[in-house]
């Protein structure tokens, strides 16, 4: 069990990537605590563990929440030792669209907003009330969602791709600031990974992102909750810094 009594927080934690890690993390011996803003979901999680985490309606872009929530869990446990910062969403649209030669769409402000407010902001948010939290206790492991989007780009996603290259820069300048405090901080970067809202998608279109995919299928959520498992332990003790493509091949 890596990860025996240890004390998690994941964001976004109710579906897909998020609730694969709490269930790993919960096979590995930590106590889990998740955030998520649908709280059916998050309720029937709770539910289908027989209670094994703890589950609260948090928005991450609402720092007095991220803040009150995280006291109320340091109150009941003493201690935090792990933050995955998984929370996040899409809002994607062309930048510019043009035709005939003239604009006929763009990416809107509000999209652009929203998803820097969730995907980036809510990292910061929930990373700066969790830290001094783990300062006092001599340590901790950060662990940020980022993508093989935010290491290469990608088509109609300029808001996305901006949040997931500015959550590989926050992990690396916080290596450098939290490290002389025994945090580690790392950034994982999934590929095409076979999550519910990907599962909607037309099978032609999953059918290209496996094309694209070196090993030929798509990722399970599993194997990304696995290497967050694996940074969160001590068995990553020297990896700090880093962020770690978990796609398949797609970045060679």
């Amino acid at each position: 069990m890596l990860l025996i009594d240890k004390v998690a927080i994941i964001t976004g934690g109710a579906a897909g990537i998020g609730k694969a890690t709490a269930l790993k993390f919960i096979k590995e011996g930590a106590k889990v605590i998740i955030c998520d803003v649908n709280e059916q979901a998050g309720n029937a999680f709770v539910e289908e563990t027989g209670g094994a985490i703890r589950f609260d309606k948090v928005d991450v872009t609402n720092r007095q929440a991220v803040q009150a929530w995280v006291d109320d869990v340091a109150a009941q446990f003493g201690h935090i030792d792990v933050l995955v910062n998984n929370a996040g969403i899409t809002q994607d649209a062309q930048f510019v669209k043009f035709k005939d030669g003239q604009m006929v769409g763009q990416m809107s402000e509000e999209a652009f907003d929203l998803v820097v407010a969730v995907n980036l902001k809510g990292v910061f948010n929930c990373t700066q009330a969790v830290v001094p939290y783990m300062i006092k206790n001599g340590g901790g492991v950060v662990l940020n969602a980022s993508s093989v989007v935010g290491l290469y780009g990608n088509f109609g996603q300029t808001n996305y791709a901006a949040t997931k290259f500015g959550v590989i820069g926050m992990t690396k300048t916080w290596a450098r600031e939290l490290g002389r405090y025994q945090i580690r901080v790392n950034a994982v970067c999934p590929g095409f990974i076979l999550t519910e809202m990907v599962l909607k998608m037309p099978e032609n279109v999953l059918a290209a992102m496996a094309a694209k995919t070196p090993l030929g299928r798509l990722g399970k959520p599993e194997e990304i909750a696995n290497v967050y498992a694996w940074l969160a332990s001590d068995e990553a003790s020297y990896i700090h810094g880093a962020a770690i493509s978990v796609d398949g091949g797609v970045i060679p």
